[in-house]
């Protein structure tokens, strides 16, 4: 039996005569069919969150209940697709309806005509459960497509085939009599299901020396990225996403401005993968969700991303997902949470935005899967607090779940210092339990790296002497250490998105780099004990030359530690 409209409160409609309806469930309103989702039951009543633009919605327009939760299609084909919050494919929307989304399309997630070859990894007669993968499909020409059989059933394979399918075909028959196809839907609002959660203890490569080096996040782990209007949030997440060791990147552009979020979709696919030399877009998701779209979809569209990556999870890849940004997100909530008349918390946030927050951010983890492959899903979400107030309730609520923190810095920014991550702020809790696999880069690294942290720490302190008296009066060690902690700063934590070879550094690199950083200062010291002055270590042909290495092959970084020798030694 079909509803009807009794209230419309902009993105949330009231609807009765909705008994047989349950919470989360997709219905569709109006005459032009708006996607809605119903997010509470009272007596026959019911409220609905409105994915679409309610313009035009009259009381009395009739509400029709699908019977099914607000879920996405998982199988051949999600990967290189751009969808917008709930999984509408927006290349196809535009090809059959041109710029704008017409409101009430329906157009499948996953093409159903498409032909995919399916290779068995089963025989018939094998046991097999939710989670086993039972074939492979060569979804692009990097990523393997593992078709697992959907979580619930449980069986042994009756017949099993090989040969070019569509989606919804059946690939294979169990004794029970249930049929698999290579199409699921999962409900976005529940996490799938793992076999264990594992520590964190590997390194997500990502490139960027200051990341990886002082402020790393591990595979599996949680980051946090806030930082005021010009400061680099979405640049830092588009560098991750072209450079972090992941097998999938899913970036999900949660109210962005438009003009960012076509930039994204212009760029990704002319980019190469520079682990594969293939278009990038061949590992890649996008979600695009930008702040001229119904706001209300920003709401579910973290949700839709998330589950997309713990699906390839479950097939044994890495994935990071980006999501920028959370507060935009956040606004979505506080505003639903209006229009629901509900006891707004603090700055009108809804009393549940921490809970929410800590329930997308758990669903992450370096995992065993239940088909005993080994996964990974990170999460990265950048936050937009205004004015770049960090102790405003979504910046602090994020903190609390997250591991890392990249307090970006707009002086830092305006500087052209990128990434523009204050070292003085930001931290990791990732680098103790990291300590196995740096020690395997470099035996010295997490001192060195300590070292390093604690040379900029003592050149903000001496700064504030040098402001009211002038760097004439410090000693000649503390000029030491303020020229090498300048070159800290510029010549290893600085780093160039746009130069081909500056943009990524390899982990190993780093090490080298910081370690020629450190050796210098070590020497220097030493020669100035000899009695060296300061003026003349500083002038040293060698620091050009460490200025460089950054550009440099990390064979020709080791050998500076020769040129140092020299150099110092003539003094």
């Amino acid at each position: 039996m079909n509803g009807r409209i009794i209230r419309i409160a902009g993105p949330v409609v009231v609807g009765e005569n909705m008994k047989n309806v349950f919470i989360n469930e997709v219905v569709r309103i109006g005459e032009r069919k708006l996607v809605g989702e119903i997010i509470g039951i009272e007596g026959d009543r019911a409220t609905i969150q409105v994915y679409e633009d309610t313009n035009g919605l009259k009381i009395g327009e009739k509400i029709e209940n699908s019977g099914h939760p607000l879920s996405v299609d998982l199988g051949p084909g999600i990967i290189g697709s751009i969808y917008d919050g709930i999984q509408r494919p927006l290349d196809l929307i535009q090809i059959s309806s041109g710029d704008f989304i017409p409101l009430g399309i329906d157009v499948p997630s996953i093409d159903r005509k498409k032909r995919w070859e399916f290779l068995p990894t089963v025989k018939k007669g094998a046991k097999v459960e939710g989670g086993t993968i039972v074939g492979t499909v060569k979804e692009t020409p990097i990523i393997e497509h593992r078709i697992m059989v959907p979580i619930g059933m449980r069986g042994k394979i009756k017949e099993i085939n090989e040969g070019k399918f569509r989606v919804e075909d059946t690939i294979a028959e169990l004794d029970t009599g249930e049929k698999i196809t290579m199409l699921q839907r999962w409900p976005v609002r529940r996490s799938r299901p793992i076999k264990e959660k594992l520590p964190p203890d590997e390194l997500l490569i990502t490139g960027q020396r200051v990341i990886d080096t002082f402020f790393p996040v591990a595979k599996g782990g949680t980051a946090c990225v806030p930082g005021p209007f010009g400061s680099g949030k979405t640049v830092i997440q588009h560098q991750l996403s072209k450079w972090a060791d992941a097998d999938i990147i899913l970036f999900v552009g949660c109210g962005e401005r438009g003009n960012e979020m076509a930039e994204v979709l212009l760029e990704f696919p002319e980019l190469l993968d520079p682990r594969s030399q293939r278009p990038l877009m061949d590992r890649t998701i996008l979600i695009a969700n930008t702040s001229n779209m119904p706001f209300a979809a920003r709401e579910t569209s973290i949700y839709t991303g998330i589950t997309i990556a713990e699906y390839f999870r479950d097939m044994g890849y890495s994935i990071t997902l980006q999501a920028d940004s959370t507060s935009r997100w956040a606004e979505a909530l506080r505003e639903i949470s209006g229009r629901l008349e509900e006891m707004p918390g603090e700055e009108g946030y809804p009393a549940y935005l921490a809970s929410r927050i800590a329930e997308f951010y758990e669903r992450s983890g370096k995992t065993i899967n239940l088909n005993g492959t080994g996964g990974a899903l990170t999460v990265i979400g950048s936050v937009s607090p205004p004015g770049g107030d960090f102790s405003e309730p979504v910046t602090q609520s994020t903190l609390r779940v997250t591991k890392v923190f990249w307090a970006l810095d707009s002086n830092l920014a305006y500087a052209r210092h990128f990434p523009a991550i204050n070292w003085l702020n930001s931290y990791s809790l990732y680098t103790e339990e990291l300590g196995n696999f740096f020690k395997k880069i470099s035996g010295d690294w997490i001192g060195n790296r300590n070292k390093a942290m604690e040379i900029l720490q003592e050149e903000s302190e001496l700064m504030e002497i040098v402001r009211l008296v002038g760097v004439e009066a410090l000693s000649n060690r503390e000029r030491l250490l303020l020229s090498v902690a300048r070159m800290i700063r510029e010549d290893f934590l600085y780093q160039s998105a746009y130069h081909e070879i500056d943009t990524y550094t390899q982990i190993g690199k780093q090490a080298i780099m910081l370690e020629i950083i450190l050796y210098f200062y070590d020497k220097a010291l030493k020669a100035m004990e000899r009695g060296a002055l300061f003026p003349v270590i500083d002038s040293m042909k060698v620091l050009s030359k460490i200025a460089e290495m950054k550009y440099a092959n990390a064979k020709e970084i080791e050998n500076l530690k020769k040129d140092i020798d020299d150099e110092i030694g003539g003094i």
